[in-house]
């Protein structure tokens, strides 16, 4: 209930944004070309990722598909690299009496579908990294709310479907700052606060940040 009284004051006049083409268009070719860039310097990482992976589970898939839902609530292809068992979805429903995180979302410290290469991978979010494909599909882009499932959005109330407003982000000022730590009303919050204000000055913070993240964890498990 605390969470939520933080967060009922904030409401979203998306019309605001979605006039200024300028920002739209400038968001939509840095995410293109940033996409693109990335994918090519990453590469290198991409094949020793995709080799631990193959090593430690030789007959699993070493990407995961995972149906979530982006803007308006259109649903979605999110890619991921596998950290966790095959059977991981299965699982949730005799895990979620564990769950560590207040409000419509899953999150476990010790989650045991995570596979051992899985925690490495989680704790730098190299998992993650796939989900630029994504940004160079269109669906995502590189800064936004935390892509939801939508099991989760099931229990969402109106007020906090207008995180679903815009494209969600592989990074965020969630993300890219408090993470794990807080429960699903701060991560609205700041979701709200990043929707009312975003920019690309905003952007370009948060991207920041979130290289930083990659050097030093921030709660991602």
């Amino acid at each position: 209930m605390q969470d939520r009284e933080k967060i009922e004051h904030i409401f979203i006049d998306i019309r605001s944004k979605e006039h200024d083409l300028s920002y739209r268009f400038i968001k939509r070719l840095f995410d293109i070309v940033a996409s693109i860039s990335a994918l090519l310097l990453l590469t290198p990482i991409f094949l020793i990722v995709i080799i631990a992976i193959k090593i430690s589970s030789p007959r699993e898939n070493v990407f995961y598909v995972q149906i979530r839902l982006g803007r308006n609530e259109t649903p979605f292809k999110m890619y991921k690299f596998r950290s966790m068992v095959s059977n991981a979805d299965k699982m949730l429903s005799h895990l979620k009496s564990k769950n560590e995180v207040k409000g419509a979302m899953f999150k476990i410290k010790d989650d045991p579908r995570v596979t051992k290469i899985g925690h490495f991978m989680r704790k730098y979010s190299v998992d993650e990294l796939p989900q630029l494909l994504n940004v160079l599909i269109g669906n995502m882009s590189l800064v936004g709310p935390r892509p939801p499932l939508p099991i989760e959005v099931a229990e969402y109330t109106d007020y906090a479907k207008q995180r679903l407003l815009v494209k969600p982000g592989c990074t965020g000022l969630w993300q890219a700052t408090v993470r794990n730590s807080v429960g699903f009303g701060e991560m609205l919050r700041l979701d709200l606060i990043y929707i009312a204000n975003r920019s690309l000055w905003l952007d370009f913070e948060i991207i920041m940040k979130t290289l930083k993240v990659f050097v030093q964890p921030n709660n991602a498990y």
